[in-house]
């Protein structure tokens, strides 16, 4: 096949073969690799060649040949242009398929493991309606009307949206009506270009058990004429709301959420029933957003390590205590490390609420924290962000030995980053690995990894 067709601009056919771990459909022309969005396993389709590499490109979805056995009708009327979702064309059976795939490849590709052992996917209630937070961006329509919804696929066009069918149900009316209430009171909205206006984001986030709900602006200033009256207003109008906060952000970045959160009507948290505990959860901490799986992953967690009380525990990146605080319940003792302030005060005082009194948090990186512990810990449990684990947090492991380490992690490249690294010269065996179902209608998936120590 000629090589000058392999031009930015050129339309070539293609049939897709694979999905990547970022969402797109993989085919082949002329031995080089071609990445579509909007695409699944088994499209017959011709693409735009956009972004040209010698040995791979990214390409635009023209037109279905032949369509998938696997595609279907999104649910939502804007799912070709919103980048909320990647998934909603494919079948969602396929979706778990391509996800369990996923996690296997990257422990073959990247890890160097044989025949890795994946369990199918867990998941829990709904592939729709799971979502128990969202944060939207705003913008200002053509007409002058403020809009809040996700960016266009590729782009920073916003698609403006009065409900989302991933996101809680029960947080569309706040969804419609809020920016409308926005308009009328004539607040500014940021322009990212010019670094000028106020309102960045709306947070909306909802106790799945409770049905409370809180409301943030995220705000360059603050400087919000007649804020205090109207977050009454909204108090009074939705029963179930329990708190509205100004997230101030005067940076200019991408992060959503500035490090000053200050609540002006009602209180600054919400209570959610996880694991059969009560949590507060704040604005802008992290608190998984599936609920319902986050607590059917933590099933197979306290399954798989059937702790018998007399269990030293350490959980890395710990957070608010999600996970720390129901394996507390089961293990002797257990110290939960966290970089974030906030996140161990809000652990503390979860910790508190429950009557839990055999757990410790401390504040620090984990690299720092894990070496200096002064003790050898039966079992650690690792969450890290996307990035994994610092190099430093591996050498502590493999310095410490803990019979058992968990790994859950929500990007499998870096997990199979690190699984190599800790499984590499024969100390740790991996015994388990579980998928689980976080992000329905999307590419991510979560995993737990279980790894035994061998026998010395």
């Amino acid at each position: 096949m000629s090589n000058t067709v392999w031009r930015q601009g050129e339309i070539i056919e293609l049939e897709i073969s694979d999905l990547s771990d970022t969402g797109d459909g993989v085919g082949r022309f002329d031995q080089r690799v071609v990445f579509v969005p909007d695409t699944v396993v088994g499209d017959r389709i011709l693409v735009r060649l956009v972004h040209v590499k010698p040995k791979y490109a990214h390409a635009t979805l023209k037109q279905i040949l032949q369509p998938s056995p696997q595609r279907i009708r999104p649910s939502c009327i804007v799912a070709d242009k919103c980048g909320g979702c990647e998934w909603q064309h494919i079948n969602y059976n396929y979706q778990l398929t391509a996800k369990q795939n996923q996690v296997l490849q990257a422990l073959e590709r990247l890890g160097g493991f044989v025949n890795p052992s994946v369990d199918p996917v867990l998941i829990a209630d709904s592939f729709l309606d799971y979502r128990n937070k969202a944060t939207y961006p705003l913008g200002i329509s053509a007409t002058g009307q403020v809009q809040a919804g996700y960016y266009q696929k590729g782009s920073h066009q916003l698609i403006n949206l009065n409900q989302c069918p991933v996101q809680d149900q029960r947080l569309n009316p706040l969804l419609a009506e809020v920016k409308q209430d926005i308009q009328k009171q004539g607040w500014s909205i940021y322009d990212e270009k010019r670094h000028q206006g106020e309102i960045r984001h709306l947070g909306l986030r909802i106790g799945r058990r409770t049905g409370e709900m809180l409301l943030t602006l995220v705000v360059k200033h603050g400087n919000l004429r007649g804020i205090e009256s109207q977050a009454q207003e909204w108090l009074q109008r939705y029963p179930q709301l329990v708190g509205v906060s100004l997230n101030r952000n005067s940076d200019r970045t991408n992060a959503i959420f500035g490090n000053e959160t200050t609540c002006i009507a009602g209180i600054p948290y919400l209570r959610e029933i996880f694991a059969g505990l009560e949590f507060q959860v704040r604005p802008d901490t992290f608190f998984q957003v599936y609920t319902e799986t986050a607590e059917s992953l933590l099933q197979v967690i306290q399954s798989e390590l059937n702790l018998q009380g007399h269990e030293v525990l350490v959980d890395a990146y710990c957070g608010i205590g999600t996970l720390t605080l129901p394996l507390a319940k089961q293990a002797r003792q257990v110290i939960g490390l966290e970089v974030q302030s906030t996140a161990v005060e809000q652990a503390i005082l979860n910790a508190q609420l429950n009557g839990i009194d055999n757990v410790t948090f401390q504040v620090g990186a984990v690299e720092k924290s894990l070496p200096n512990l002064g003790i050898i810990p039966d079992i650690v449990l690792l969450d890290p962000p996307r990035k994994g684990c610092e190099a430093n947090v591996i050498k502590s492991l493999l310095d410490l030995q803990p019979s058992r380490i968990v790994y859950v992690s929500c990007k499998v490249a870096t997990l199979a980053r690190d699984l190599k690294l800790l499984c590499e010269h024969g100390k740790y065996n991996l015994t388990r690995v579980q998928p689980a179902e976080f992000f329905p209608q999307t590419a991510h998936v979560e995993t737990a990894a279980f790894l035994v120590r061998s026998p010395s």
